[in-house]
């Protein structure tokens, strides 16, 4: 089984590279991708990790982009994670994930929530390690403010609640070319999340690869329509669990949404053309 989709501790994922490796095995799956967001910091240890347990690991990421005035996830396969320009155009959308913490603990002790954020800041850059919303989260939970992560998004964090601060995003097509300079394939995260049906031709004009057909978000509709929708614009399909780790609230995915063999062939084969 083959899961293209997944997080771990570099980014807000609850699972250590190593330990992801083993709950992914432990699923059945036989072929992995490590899609940490803006940060290839746990790719490697991954890498290793998997090779010991005789799985497949891709290298992978899921980059943060911004149209229509809302966030979105681009997902890159196969790119080169030493990539000097990738490093730093990441180590830049990390500036921005840190910057925008900042900006949220402050609404929360604006709105009467205050959280301790230092520990969730104290990160060194050179860690590579990615901030993200659910840490803040996790905090407001350990204060008392939320009763699990998924009630402190609806009541503190999600779009349109009273400590969401907008990320200044880049570009869908800069996430694009940044994927495609280091080497890699670019598919549009769980469309089905995002409600961009619309701007799709544009992202295929910039030269978008791929589109996440296979995520536990989408509904049957939902998938049939991408699957239509990538052999309509000529797209590869790539899917996952979109897994965090126990207890994260994005659980139930792994080992029962994968990506079909013959998918994945062909995401291979375009890869190693590009490469060739």
């Amino acid at each position: 089984m083959i899961d293209l989709h997944l997080h771990t501790t570099a980014s807000d994922g609850l699972s250590t590279p190593d330990a992801l490796v083993r709950e992914a095995a432990a699923a059945g799956l036989r072929t992995i991708a490590v899609t940490d967001h803006d940060t290839v910091a746990g790719v490697t240890a991954a890498a290793a990790a998997a090779m010991r347990a005789g799985l497949t690991s891709v290298p992978g990421i899921e980059m943060t982009a911004s149209a229509a005035g809302r966030d979105l996830h681009i997902l890159g396969y196969y790119l080169d994670i030493d990539d000097v320009g990738l490093l730093a155009f990441l180590a830049a959308r990390r500036d921005e994930r840190r910057a925008r913490v900042v900006a949220i603990g402050e609404r929360l002790r604006a709105i009467g929530a205050p959280v301790d954020l230092a520990s969730i800041l104290d990160v060194p850059a050179a860690s590579g390690r990615a901030l993200g919303r659910p840490a803040v989260a996790r905090a407001l939970v350990a204060a008392g403010f939320a009763a699990d992560i998924s009630d402190a998004f609806h009541r503190y964090l999600a779009e349109g609640r009273p400590a969401f601060v907008v990320r200044p995003g880049v570009p869908p097509a800069d996430v694009i070319t940044r994927i495609h300079d280091a080497g890699g394939l670019a598919s549009l995260a769980h469309p089905g999340k995002m409600h961009v049906d619309t701007l799709v031709p544009a992202f295929v004009a910039a030269g978008l690869d791929a589109i996440e057909v296979y995520h536990p978000d989408h509904t049957p509709d939902d998938t049939a329509r991408y699957l239509a929708m990538a052999h309509a614009h000529g797209l590869l399909v790539t899917g996952g669990s979109d897994y965090h780790g126990p207890g994260s609230g994005r659980t139930s995915g792994l080992g029962s949404v994968t990506l079909p063999a013959d998918a994945f062939a062909a995401l291979e084969t375009r890869a190693g053309a590009v490469r060739s």
